[in-house]
C-alpha cells in the first residue's frame, strides 16, 4: 500500500469516527444545516491538509475540535459583517428558520433557548455550547480554546446569566 493510500484510508477512518461530533459542534454555532455542511467541509479540508503536522501535543479530538471551532468562528465573523438588520428582526428570522429546518427537532422551548444563545457574543456562545451541549469539562475546553479554566468559567457564568435574563423576559 502506498503512503498516499494509507493517508486516505487513515483519513476515512478518522472521519468515520469524528465527523458526526464535529458536525454537531459546528451546527450549534452556525445553526443551518447547509451552512454547517459548508463549514464542516472547510474544516475537513484543513484537517486533511494539516494532519501530517499534528504533533500529538494534545489529544486528536481536541485538535480536530479546535479546527472545527475556528472554522465556525471565521464563518460567523463573515456572516456578522453582512448582517445589518436589528438583532430582534434577526432573532425572529432565526426562529422561523429553525421551525422550518427539517433537521431541527426541538420544540418551542428549544427554539427560545437557541434564540437566547444567539444573542451571546461568539466566545460566550462557544463556551456555553461546549459546556451545556457537549458537556465538556473546563479542562477540556481550556485545551481546545487555549484559554485558562478561570476565564472559561467566567465566560460560561456570564453566558448563563444572559440566557436566563433573555428567557425570563418572555415569562
Amino acid at each position: 500500500m502506498f503512503a498516499s493510500d494509507r493517508k486516505e484510508a487513515g483519513f476515512r477512518l478518522l472521519m468515520k469516527t469524528y465527523q458526526e461530533p464535529l458536525y454537531y459542534a459546528i451546527r450549534r454555532m452556525v445553526h443551518s444545516h447547509h451552512d454547517t455542511d459548508d463549514v464542516l467541509q472547510n474544516a475537513l479540508i484543513k484537517i486533511y491538509r494539516y494532519l501530517p503536522d499534528f504533533k500529538e501535543n494534545s489529544k486528536l479530538f481536541t485538535w480536530l475540535y479546535r479546527i472545527a471551532v475556528n472554522e465556525s468562528l471565521t464563518f460567523l465573523k463573515r456572516k456578522n459583517r453582512r448582517m445589518e438588520d436589528s438583532i430582534d428582526k434577526n432573532l425572529e428570522l432565526f426562529g422561523q428558520e429553525l421551525k422550518a429546518d427539517q433537521y431541527f427537532d426541538g420544540d418551542d422551548w428549544a427554539i427560545e433557548l437557541k434564540k437566547a444563545i444567539e444573542t451571546l457574543p461568539n466566545k460566550q456562545k462557544l463556551v456555553f455550547n461546549m459546556r451545556y451541549y457537549d458537556e465538556m469539562s473546563y479542562k477540556q475546553m481550556s485545551e481546545v480554546l487555549d484559554t485558562s479554566e478561570g476565564a472559561l468559567k467566567a465566560s460560561y457564568h456570564h453566558a448563563a446569566k444572559k440566557i436566563e435574563e433573555y428567557l425570563s423576559k418572555d415569562v
